[in-house]
């Protein structure tokens, strides 16, 4: 059974044109085309139907018009929340499974999600943190009290009560629930958490009392 809405709509297209005629649209190994969902602090914000294999770039800074209001590039996360973060120095790459995974991301829903450089990295770790804390159904010891503590953690770090090895704890925690649960959602909320914090690690060491 396919309940995918995307796959639906280019069945009959595929239909009428040929499979060769879809696959061209992309790469080799990755054809057809992909709906590409770009939110954030870009100045045309949207849905694009482009090709596999478009540079990332060339949507965020072509396709969504550049970032708004003349603010600066930070991160982009490439496949919805569970994609793990890009820095502004790695968007020279074609949106396809295999170069997204080169980099240690994932393609996922290829839901764009691009970040400024006003924006604190620790409001989109709050994000991502609450919302699989929220989302685990707690069968798996390892996600139902990973994704609580790092919650948690997080909530103090943005209180200002941060403590020196909360960093540190985070990043076991989420390598704890890395791998070790039956459904995808832990790898989903441990990959973009590891991501953040190894990332934008220095800036994270900013929220806490002794920086």
């Amino acid at each position: 059974m396919i309940n995918n809405v995307e796959t639906l709509s280019n069945i009959p297209f595929i239909v009428m044109n040929g499979a060769d005629w879809f696959l061209k649209k992309g790469l080799p190994k990755d054809g057809g085309t992909r709906i590409f969902g770009v939110s954030g602090m870009v100045k045309r914000p949207g849905i694009y139907e482009l090709p596999l294999g478009t540079k990332l770039r060339t949507i965020i800074f072509d396709h969504a018009g550049g970032m708004k209001d003349g603010k600066q590039l930070k991160a982009v996360i490439p496949g919805g929340m569970s994609a793990p973060i890009l820095t502004a120095d790695e968007i020279d790459l074609p949106m396809d499974f295999d170069s997204l995974a080169g980099v240690g991301s994932m393609l996922g829903s290829a839901a764009v999600i691009v970040i400024d450089r006003e924006t604190s990295i620790l409001d989109v770790l709050s994000a991502v943190s609450k919302f699989y804390s929220h989302e685990s159904c707690g069968q798996c010891t390892p996600c139902r009290i990973g994704t609580s503590w790092i919650n948690k953690i997080v909530k103090r770090l943005a209180r200002g009560e941060g403590e020196e090895d909360d960093i540190d704890a985070i990043i076991r925690l989420a390598s704890n629930i890395k791998g070790k649960t039956l459904c995808p959602l832990g790898d989903a909320a441990a990959l973009p958490i590891l991501s953040i914090c190894q990332k934008f690690r220095r800036e994270l060491e900013g929220y806490l009392p002794h920086a």
